[in-house]
């Protein structure tokens, strides 16, 4: 199996699963009845870009919705290829000796109307540079925790990660708790998940860890939408939900290494910047 056919088989795979999420989120949109049910339910908006220092070194494509459930969801997939700037490729594994590099994956971050109903962040990729490896993961980020929701997430991750190694769910999900962490908040930015990178021991086994992970994302996170879409909620909530979302914020402008690996490698703004909220508040 050459390099070449590895790169599209996962290329292919994200915009796949891309395209499942957007059938399924699109369908929560159709079957909401809850407070805001007399609006148009919501559709996903595509709109491609290329790299601005290069247009023939790759892009993507975003997929926004702004609807009765999602107040504003992202689904973007991108595919760029170059060399990392000397500073940047001593931080990349494998680019130290050789600063030319490909890059694909799938990125979602979903910010809900209804402060019962948890946001989510999910992403996976694979990245080539004299190594190959896979990355990614899911966290969920609620501003007022259900016991059941967090049990229900961590068990369909943990699910996928026990198909693929006895160790991989306490592993992975260790590291997204220190990961997604604010330290100038001394807490962490949500209830967590798994966070994974640099996996790159076994082409075909990594894949299909990395394909399980999205599997497992695109069946229990629609289902808690579902649980929760159609309660009513308060005004105190909402309020609460927004200063949340600015803890939110804070973690990906400061410390997300996803932003940064975008903003340095020529990634649409636009794209890159899709995971903040449309709306918070600061104390």
């Amino acid at each position: 199996m050459t390099v070449e056919y590895q790169k599209e088989t996962a290329k292919n795979w994200f915009e796949d699963l891309r395209a499942q999420i957007c059938d399924a989120f699109e369908s929560i949109e159709n079957d909401y009845r809850g407070s805001y049910c007399d609006r148009e339910p919501g559709k996903f908006e595509r709109k491609s870009w290329f790299r601005e220092d290069n247009p023939e070194k790759g892009g993507g494509t975003m997929a926004v919705m702004k609807g009765r459930v999602f107040e504003k969801v992202g689904v973007n997939v991108s595919t760029v290829y170059g060399e990392f700037s000397p500073e940047f490729a001593a931080q990349i594994p494998g680019a130290d000796k050789d600063p030319r590099f490909w890059a694909s994956g799938v990125s979602l971050v979903a910010h809900m109307h209804n402060p019962r109903v948890p946001a989510v962040h999910m992403n996976t990729r694979h990245i080539v540079t004299t190594r190959g490896w896979f990355g990614g993961g899911a966290d969920l980020n609620t501003a007022y925790p259900n016991d059941s929701d967090t049990g229900d997430f961590h068990g369909a991750l943990k699910a996928a990660c026990d198909k693929h190694g006895s160790d991989y769910y306490e592993k992975y999900k260790k590291w997204c708790d220190e990961y997604f962490y604010v330290p100038h908040r001394n807490r962490a930015r949500g209830e967590g998940g798994i966070f994974y990178d640099q996996l790159g021991e076994n082409w075909d086994d990594d894949f299909a860890f990395t394909q399980d992970v999205g599997r497992a994302f695109h069946d229990i996170y629609p289902a808690l939408v579902r649980r929760h879409m159609n309660e009513e909620w308060t005004d105190s909530e909402r309020e609460e939900l927004l200063y949340y979302r600015g803890l939110y914020a804070e973690f990906n402008l400061v410390y997300d290494r996803g932003t940064s690996f975008g903003l340095k490698t020529g990634g649409n703004v636009e794209a890159i910047l899709m995971s903040l909220p449309p709306e918070a508040k600061w104390k």
